[in-house]
């Protein structure tokens, strides 16, 4: 009950409350009027309501620590301000107690402010995981919740359903969308021996599996569990003036007892606790944080937290993610090569489309829509047939065409000769899918006619922002799950140096681990829901906003709303701009400070003219702030 009422206290709305009737009672003091009285409206002096309303949260704070921390860190902010609040109240000075707890009421909200995450990206991790399997039991299907799932059980998996423990393929075969645990762009071929991971999705064939590892033993499992371990390691960011309040309170204490000792005069001893109080020490962090916060949302970047302001601008380490964040993580076609002198590209081209339009695969896809992109005409397809996780077959305009892998091209007869082979190992070294097209037929007439590749688009922008993260001393590091051959040509295309391929999600996290270990300050940038123990283990996390998934968004520290990756280089100057002014800021409240207490204890200031002064050192520190704001750093 009385944590509830402390916090509607210290709420905004109250705090707004507390302001109001602050400055009530201000304008006597500014006004010289300072024997006004409000009987003809209120039957007390309003200072009590910013008192009973910013200064018991104050009083709460100050005692809970007293009660629950351990050993120096007893002694905080909140307790010298209470001391101090108190003192004034003792003297009968309210403006001065009132406005000491306004000021820190307003820290505190701008701090919960900057540091408030949200934390539905777990719940949503844990939501892939299907609720029931089907069990294979004696030839009969048996659906049955999944943690009731054994391993060696055997397990149906149809088109359209996501896999629900990991598996090893015994019959059927199928291309499996597997995006959720390596960020790969194009679904994986599987056959009988190959494995399958929990989570992700059986796209056309149906299997049946051996379970291999169930519950919190699957790859999705282990996956919760990194994200829920990563979260649990961070640490809510310490305020500046909690580090010094342990030398404050006793030093403040001190010098307000020898300035009575030696003036005799109480009034100055309060007068010294007034002006010692560290709001504008309290004030520096937030407010710095929240302009920073603002300039960067201009920008369409959303930061989470002023931790992870202060620790981007430490980063000297930046691992990258493949798809979808140096790449656009769509399919395009990219090369369309005839080995027949009598079929033109945009012959080959159309016979493919055609013969594709009725396929769901990526690829096929992808095909039929660069031939409608091309304007070319496209033929109904006579006879179609599809053979998952291998290629299709169709009749198009006369021929007997079958598209596909070069697996399925031998398995249908056809050979694949030397010149053929150098042809598909080239666009293999480029990170090139290929999609071979052959014409069944008599020996004369049948063979490979052509292939066309795809791949996935690099980011126009990528290499300019390697570039610059490279001047400004930061190293780069690509972390993907895609094949050795694919990672290497795009690292290479932008100017990475250093990479890993073939990565699951905790062998991305081992990586970042790694590299902490050896005293790299790491910041981890991805799209996918792979990514997520990823960015939670790094020092500081980038998602791409717009096209990433909701649990990589939610995972990471800072999120790229319009996907445009050379704002990283901004975020660091950003950061960079941000500690300075909070250092800044920090020097100038403690030199404020100091002036005053010198002219507390030359009995120059009162506990109200301490408290205007105090007051108007905050101030500064939140104009230094407000200039952070539009400042250019691109």
């Amino acid at each position: 009950m009385v944590k509830k009422i402390i916090d509607i206290l210290a709420g905004l709305p109250m705090t707004i409350v507390s302001g109001i009737f602050l400055l009530l009672d201000l304008i006597p003091h500014l006004s010289g009027k300072t024997d006004m009285v409000y009987f003809d409206l209120l039957p007390f002096d309003p200072a009590w309501v910013s008192v009973i309303i910013s200064g018991l949260p104050l009083l709460y704070l100050a005692l809970w620590r007293i009660i629950h921390n351990r050993g120096i860190s007893k002694i905080s902010s909140a307790l010298l301000i209470s001391i101090a609040m108190i003192a004034a109240i003792a003297i009968g000075d309210l403006f001065a107690a009132g406005e000491v707890a306004f000021i820190m009421a307003i820290g505190a909200i701008l701090e919960d402010a900057t540091a408030n995450r949200a934390k539905k990206g777990l719940k949503k991790l844990i939501s892939l995981v299907p609720e029931m399997g089907r069990k294979i039991t004696e030839g009969r299907e048996e659906m049955i919740p999944v943690d009731k799932i054994c391993e060696g059980d055997i397990l149906r998996i149809l088109p359209g359903e996501t896999i629900p423990v990991d598996g090893k393929i015994l019959s059927g075969a199928t291309s499996v969308d597997q995006s959720v645990m390596t960020g790969e762009s194009l679904p994986v071929d599987k056959e009988i021996g190959d494995e399958v991971y929990s989570g992700t999705l059986n796209c056309f064939g149906s299997i049946d599996i051996s379970a291999t590892k169930v519950g919190e033993n699957s790859s999705l499992g282990k996956l919760i569990r990194m994200v829920q371990e990563a979260e649990d390691r961070q640490a809510p960011m310490q305020r500046i003036a909690d580090k010094c309040a342990s030398y404050l309170v006793p030093v403040a204490l001190m010098i307000a007892v020898a300035a009575y000792i030696f003036t005799g005069n109480i009034v100055t001893a309060v007068t010294v606790l007034v002006v010692f109080c560290p709001c504008a020490l309290v004030l520096a962090t937030p407010t710095a944080v929240m302009a920073a916060i603002g300039q960067a949302t201009k920008h369409g970047v959303i930061i989470k937290s002023g931790e992870a302001l202060e620790k981007m601008g430490k980063v000297d380490t930046v691992a990258f993610d493949k798809t979808g964040t140096l790449t656009y993580g769509r399919l395009e076609v990219s090369d369309i090569i005839s080995f027949d002198r009598d079929i033109s590209r945009e012959e080959l081209l159309s016979l493919a489309a055609s013969a594709e339009a009725k396929s769901e695969h990526p690829l096929g896809k992808a095909i039929t829509d660069k031939g409608k992109s091309e304007g070319l005409t496209l033929s109904d397809t006579d006879v179609f047939k599809m053979t998952p996780g291998r290629g299709i077959y169709g009749e198009v305009r006369g021929y007997k065409l079958l598209c596909g892998s070069e697996k399925f091209i031998e398995e249908n007869g056809i050979t694949i000769n030397d010149n053929l082979q150098s042809t598909l190992e080239t666009l293999r070294s480029q990170g090139k899918a290929s999609v071979l097209i052959a014409r069944m037929g008599s020996e004369e007439e049948g063979g490979v006619i052509g292939v066309i590749a795809l791949s996935d688009v690099l980011r126009r922008e990528a290499a300019d922002m390697v570039s610059r993260l490279k001047s400004m001393d930061t190293s780069t590091l690509l972390l993907t799950g895609d094949n050795e051959k694919t990672a290497e040509y795009f690292a290479h295309q932008v100017g990475i140096t250093h990479l890993e391929a073939e990565l699951l999600p905790e062998e991305k996290v081992r990586n970042i681990k790694r590299l902490q270990e050896e005293n790299h300050v790491v910041c981890m940038i991805g799209d996918g829901i792979n990514d997520a123990p990823a960015l939670k283990t790094a020092d500081v996390s980038v998602a791409m906003g717009s096209m990433g998934s909701d649990i990589a968004i939610e995972a990471a520290d800072i999120a790229l709303m319009s996907d445009d990756i050379s704002k990283i280089p901004y975020l660091k100057r950003l950061s960079d701009a941000t500690v300075r002014t909070i250092k800044f800021s920090i020097s100038l409240s403690m030199c404020i400070n100091f002036i005053a207490i010198i002219l507390s204890l030359a009995q120059l200031l009162n506990p109200t003219t301490g408290a205007l002064v105090h007051n108007a050192g905050s101030c500064f520190v939140v104009l230094i702030a407000a200039l952070l704001y539009d400042r250019k750093f691109e």
